[in-house]
This record gives structure tokens, C-alpha cells and sequence, in this order.
């Protein structure tokens, strides 16, 4: 007989004569570290020969259910703490980037022209894909490489007195241009009004809710034989007199100022009984920002293919026009594309931005405040604050360059005009245009710089340009 409490044991024969359990106790230990256990103890005594032996106890040791859901507990509380310091580690760094790109709006720099420009990371959209993808960061100890590239490619002019202080600042009131009456508007312009006989309306050259811009013909006042062609800004008959104010006050941006690259108004005809007509020298390639999409969709063999060699001429033209407004502390606050004309000859010049609004209502958008602004043009502080100066011209400078790299296309296309200020805040900028040298988009990144006192003047633009212009010849 064996006994089954006996694990066999090897080259041992024992004959059991008898086996008999004859006591089983159980005992519960509570441990110092809060482990509770059970020990169970079998004792068995078995007759062999006469003789009683005590065969060895079985222990066994069982967790409890109690056991096991207090680690369980002690586990979560310790997943839950960890994730809890991660959130609030991402929003402390988070918190901090805000702070830091707030005191680089806030802080005026000291540096001069683009020595020393900004040492935050910058972002900017791949070119190769859409504006709302993920952003490619210029890490950079010190300085962004796309800005020391235009470092140096823009060396520290010696420019005129005038050049090297501190933009002039305008602050912007909202709907100032409506506060001014029909009859206030007409009375500034009322030197250079002329008969409604001599102006001649001919071709529909652009057309808008309430605005028409026509292809006419002035007759000259002592020799009605002599004709020249204008271009002739005009309203419906359902035109608002807000909206003819508009048209008036905004035309007399230019008045006055004298450049090869500017097209301020040199007639208006302003009767009563009829809608005030606006006159300006005629660019027979017209809007330029419509030119430049027609040569986007033109054949190679086109004559109104351009070359990126004439879109820089073109750039230098409209630096050198902007340059005499900020000497003349003229600030046009909505340079663009759609805002300048262009002849045959290449010659481009910036306009005023009358019916600019009704005419491309896609570039102009309300936030909230029942007036349109080029929300895409813009430059933060603009944005933020209402702040123009001859610095945010840079910034809108820097977009129209873009413009004409990308043949007339719309920056910032799939942004929503309410989050530009917070996407600008952030960093990101627009994608740098295929086939658009690193040089060019440099020269464009640096007009984008956050801060006004580090955006170059509109004479480094020039020269900039000029030198760039030169080279690109040279490979020609």
C-alpha cells in the first residue's frame, strides 16, 4: 500500500501498512506589507512496522481576491498620474512658445535693416503641397538659414536719412472712409473735375456688383481733335452713396504724387444728376493681376509669355514706386497685385484700390466687423491692431512678390481669414513657389518677419532685386 500524501522517491521501497490523516488545520497571516495569505497544513501519520511516521506538510499559499483588485487600483492610480503629467507638461511647453512669439510682436527690436533678424523657429508650408499640410521648421541656433541667406543678400545701403528712421505709423480707425460725406468727397476733388461731354465710354473692361471699370476715351479741352485713351472707374445706377463715397475718397490715395511707377487719378467728372466717373491714364495690358493669370493659362508661343526675368523687373518696378510713397510717408495699406496695371512694354505701376473690393470680392473678407479688409495681405499687427505703416506695405510687398512667382494665384487659399492672425502668430507662411529660387523666397520671407523693425526698408528691396535681376541675366 502507498500512501498518497508519499511522493515516490526513487530507490526507496516502503510498504505502507497504513495511512490515516488525522489532522488538517488552517491558518490566515496577515503580513506587515498587507499581503494576505493562506497556509494550509496536512499532516498525515502513517504505521509502518509497528512504528508512526509524520509524513511532510503540503503548503500552499492562494492570493486572495482582495489581493488582487488592490493592485489592480495601486496600477490605474499610477497610469492616471503619468498621463496627467504629460498633458500638463505639453501645455507648459505649449504656454511658453505663446509667450515667446507675444514678446517678439510686443518687443522692438534695435537691429538694422536685416542684421539681426529674429532667433524664434520659423515654419513654412512645403511648396509641394497644400497650404493647409504640415509645416517644414527651420530649426536654427541664432538665425533661420532662409534668413541669413537674405542677410546677405541684403548688405546695409547707405540710404538717405529718410530711409533709416523709423516707419511712419498710422493707426486705423474702422469705417474711417465712411465717416466722410459725398459732399466732402466731391469737394476735394473738385480742382480736377471736367465736363461728362468729353470722356467717351467704349469697352467693359471689368465688371463688379456695383462698380464698372470701362476702356474710354478723353477728348482734349483746347482741341477736341485730339483724343487719349483712360481708364474710366465708375458705379451702377443701384449704387449706394456710401459706396460712391468710397469710390471717390479711395481714388484720391495717389493724388498728387509724381512717379514713373505710380497711376494716381487725373480727372473725375463728378455733375449732378449723374454717378461720378474717375479718370486715370490708360496701361493698355490692364489689371495686372488679371495679365498674369492669362499668361498662367497662355501657350509657350504666346507674346504675353513672361519670363522669370521680367516677373522680377516687374517686382523692382513696384519696390521703387513703394519706395517714393515711404519717403513721401504715404502708406497705400492694400498693395497687391490686383492693385497695379501694366502696358506693353512691361512697365507696371500701383494704382489706388477704389472698387478693389467690389471688383476681387474673393481677396476681401468681413471678420465680424462689417468692414473688408485683405485679411491674406495683411501683416499681424495690422491684423491684430489696426496698425499700417510703411512696414506692413513690406509685408504686403513680400505676398505680392509671391503673386507674381506664381503667375496671380491666392496665398493662403485654404486658410480660414479667422484664423490667419493666430496661423501667422504661429509661424507658418506661405509655401515657396515652384521654380522660385531660394534667393527670391528669401527676399520674401524676410518682408514676413513678425516684427516691423526687421522687415527691410523698401530701398533694400530694390537694390536686393536689382543685384538679383543682374544675375539672372548674366546666366541668360
Amino acid at each position: 500500500m502507498e500512501c498518497p500524501f508519499l511522493p515516490p522517491r526513487p530507490g526507496c521501497s516502503i510498504s505502507v501498512l497504513g495511512c490515516a490523516v488525522l489532522s488538517l488545520s488552517l491558518s490566515l497571516s496577515l503580513t506587515s506589507d498587507l499581503y494576505t495569505s493562506s497556509r494550509w497544513s496536512v499532516h498525515s501519520y502513517h504505521l509502518y512496522q509497528g512504528v508512526l511516521y509524520q509524513c511532510w506538510g503540503v503548503l500552499l499559499s492562494i492570493p486572495t481576491t482582495s489581493t488582487r483588485v488592490f493592485y489592480i487600483s495601486v496600477g490605474v492610480c499610477c497610469a492616471v498620474i503619468f498621463l496627467v503629467a504629460i498633458v500638463l507638461a505639453v501645455m507648459h511647453l505649449h504656454s511658453m512658445k505663446r509667450i515667446e512669439l507675444d514678446n517678439s510682436v510686443s518687443d522692438s527690436g534695435s537691429s538694422q535693416g536685416l542684421s539681426q533678424p529674429s532667433t524664434q523657429t520659423t515654419q513654412y508650408l512645403r511648396a509641394d503641397t497644400p497650404n493647409n499640410a504640415s509645416a517644414v521648421t527651420n530649426h536654427h541656433p541664432g538665425t533661420a538659414p532662409v534668413l541669413q541667406l537674405a542677410a546677405a543678400t541684403f548688405p546695409n545701403p547707405e540710404a538717405p536719412v529718410h530711409e533709416t528712421r523709423s516707419y511712419p505709423s498710422l493707426r486705423i480707425e474702422k469705417n474711417d472712409l465712411r465717416s466722410v460725406s459725398l459732399l466732402e468727397a466731391k469737394a476735394k476733388v473738385k480742382d480736377i473735375s471736367i465736363s461728362r461731354l468729353r470722356v467717351t465710354l467704349r469697352d467693359v473692361l471689368h465688371e463688379g456688383t456695383f462698380g464698372r471699370i470701362f476702356h474710354g476715351v478723353l477728348l482734349d479741352e483746347k482741341d477736341p481733335a485730339k483724343e487719349k485713351c483712360c481708364f474710366v472707374k465708375t458705379v451702377k445706377d443701384h449704387a449706394s452713396e456710401v459706396q460712391v463715397t468710397m469710390m471717390l475718397t479711395e481714388s484720391c490715395k495717389l493724388r498728387g504724387l509724381h512717379h514713373r511707377n505710380l497711376l494716381p487719378i487725373s480727372h473725375v467728372c463728378t455733375e449732378e444728376g449723374e454717378k461720378p466717373m474717375v479718370l486715370l491714364p490708360y496701361m493698355n495690358w490692364g489689371n495686372l493681376k488679371l495679365f498674369l493669370r492669362q499668361c498662367k493659362l497662355a501657350e509657350a508661343n504666346n507674346p504675353q509669355a513672361v519670363s522669370q526675368q521680367d516677373l522680377v523687373h516687374m517686382a523692382i518696378q513696384i519696390a521703387c514706386g513703394m519706395s517714393y510713397l515711404a519717403r513721401r510717408e504715404v502708406i497705400h495699406k492694400d498693395l497687391a497685385a490686383r492693385n497695379c496695371v501694366i502696358d506693353d512694354s512691361m512697365q507696371v505701376k500701383i494704382c489706388d484700390n477704389a472698387l478693389s473690393r467690389d471688383l476681387f470680392p474673393m481677396d476681401y473678407h468681413c471678420l465680424g466687423d462689417n468692414e473688408n479688409r485683405p485679411v491674406r495681405w495683411m501683416a499681424l499687427e495690422s491684423l491684430l491692431n489696426h496698425d499700417f505703416s510703411s512696414a506692413s506695405d513690406v509685408w504686403a510687398f513680400g505676398v505680392t512678390l509671391w503673386e507674381l512667382m506664381t503667375l496671380g494665384q491666392t496665398p493662403y487659399v485654404d486658410i480660414d481669414p479667422f484664423e490667419m492672425a493666430a496661423y501667422l502668430k504661429d509661424g507658418y507662411r506661405i509655401a515657396q513657389p515652384i521654380n522660385c529660387p531660394d534667393e527670391l523666397f528669401a527676399v520674401m520671407a524676410c518682408c514676413w518677419a513678425l516684427d516691423p523693425e526687421e522687415r527691410p526698408k523698401f530701398q533694400q528691396l530694390v537694390q536686393c532685386l536689382t543685384e538679383f535681376h543682374a544675375a539672372l541675366g548674366a546666366y541668360v
